[in-house]
């Protein structure tokens, strides 16, 4: 389980949470605003943001100190402004040109599926499973893959082999004994999971290998390379690292 105090940053691992309609207590409770263009620093255009994945967002530093790391001026925001932007460089272009280049991008605006004030890209959970772990690291030629470079705040342990949380969507997840959550999407992968994360080095094939052997329809954007779900909280409560999952049809 873990949470990422600051949009983009790296998050830390939490033995247990209380989990509301804005999903995990202190999950994306900041962000970091540029102040030229006034959109939201992401990641997930690599050439200007990925410096944020070398910090912590639990210890993040001032506004001076923060512009002096990402080398542009900077602030740390803990409420959106109106019709927050953030763009998305288009994956295949960095794998193809690298993360120094210039390429296209898609601007986006945030939280779809979560509640106003929030600084989601979508919605307010994303989960992944061990299964889905596993099968991206054994096509890949390492072997292995870190889920952590998926940005999950849950990651189920499941027997299944695969990708399974792809059938998941329209379905209700019971974390514990209080929380339900209902799986609305499968997540669309960025160029983020190629990128340096702290001490993890690059990565490229955390999104070649998905794009090769997981491509899903997402809402109306015919198939794209998945890995995970997004998901809302249809009944808040409070989970623990190790709790029970169980998997119904929605409500």
């Amino acid at each position: 389980m873990r949470r990422y105090p600051v949009k983009s940053m790296l998050g830390e691992e939490l033995p247990e949470s209380d989990v509301s309609e804005r999903g995990l207590a202190g999950d994306r409770a900041r962000a970091v605003l540029d102040i030229a263009t006034g959109k939201i620093a992401s990641a997930k255009n690599p050439r200007l943001w990925r410096g944020l994945l070398a910090i912590e967002g639990a210890k993040a530093p001032d506004d001076e100190e923060l512009s002096r790391l990402l080398g542009r001026d900077v602030r740390l925001i803990d409420v959106p402004p109106e019709n927050a932007r953030f763009e998305r460089s288009v994956p295949e272009q960095v794998l193809a040109a690298g993360i120094e280049a210039v390429v296209p991008y898609t601007v986006g605006t945030l939280g779809g599926a979560s509640p106003e004030g929030t600084f989601f890209d979508f919605a307010p959970i994303h989960l992944i499973t061990t299964a889905t772990v596993e099968r991206i690291g054994s096509l890949g030629p390492r072997g292995h893959v870190e889920a952590l470079r998926y940005r999950p705040n849950l990651v189920i342990r499941t027997e299944e082999e695969g990708f399974p949380e792809n059938a998941w969507v329209g379905r209700e997840l019971h974390v514990g004994d209080e929380v339900v959550l209902e799986v609305i999407v499968t997540s669309p992968r960025c160029a983020v999971p190629t990128l340096a994360h702290g001490p993890l080095g690059r990565d490229t094939d955390a999104l070649r290998t998905v794009a090769r052997h997981n491509r899903v329809p997402v809402l109306d954007q015919g198939p794209q390379p998945c890995a995970g779900v997004y998901a809302r909280v249809v009944r808040p409560g409070r989970i623990r690292k190790g709790d029970g999952v169980r998997l119904t049809p929605a409500a």
